[in-house]
């Protein structure tokens, strides 16, 4: 992203080295980067993102009161776009040795549908540097505009 000229970039992940080994393979190009060490169902955004990419952490989230937080924090952050992968309901079942959620086309839409509206979900095989395969679903959203659902709400229409 930040060779084809992307700016405000920002990396958020739970583990600070997981981060600082992004920061050495980026070498100087990290200095257009904002690193935040969190727990993304902790995550306290300063601002809203235009677009927000998630590639295998909302899949961890298997408790009702994380995956409820994960929600409003994407409502609430992103005003623009979001890119998600998750294990699909033919992927593993278990990750890194942590129980995991699947997810198919209509649960990701549906887990969604307050604050997005589902662009387009793929299925897609990952091959692991251990040579196995996992099923992922990888759907793109887009922000609702919440002053257009109101002007269409039937519940708000007179006569």
């Amino acid at each position: 992203m930040i060779d084809k000229g992307y700016q405000d970039i920002t990396v958020l992940d739970i583990s600070a080295n997981a981060l600082e080994k992004t920061k050495k393979r980026l070498g100087k190009k990290s200095e257009k980067v904002k690193f935040i060490v969190t727990d993304i169902t902790k995550f306290e955004p300063e601002f809203q993102y235009d677009l927000w990419h998630d590639r295998a952490t909302f899949h961890f989230l298997t408790e009702e009161e994380q995956i409820s937080s994960y929600l409003d924090i994407a409502g609430k952050s992103i005003k623009g776009f979001m890119v998600l992968g998750t294990f699909s309901k033919n992927g593993p079942t278990k990750c890194s040795g942590l129980e995991i959620k699947q997810y198919d086309e209509e649960s990701m839409e549906k887990q969604f549908a307050n604050h997005f509206e589902k662009i387009q979900c793929i299925s897609s095989d990952h091959t692991t540097p251990f040579d196995t395969i996992q099923n992922f679903t990888f759907c793109s959203f887009k922000k609702k505009d919440p002053l257009l659902k109101s002007l269409i709400d039937p519940d708000r229409l007179f006569c």
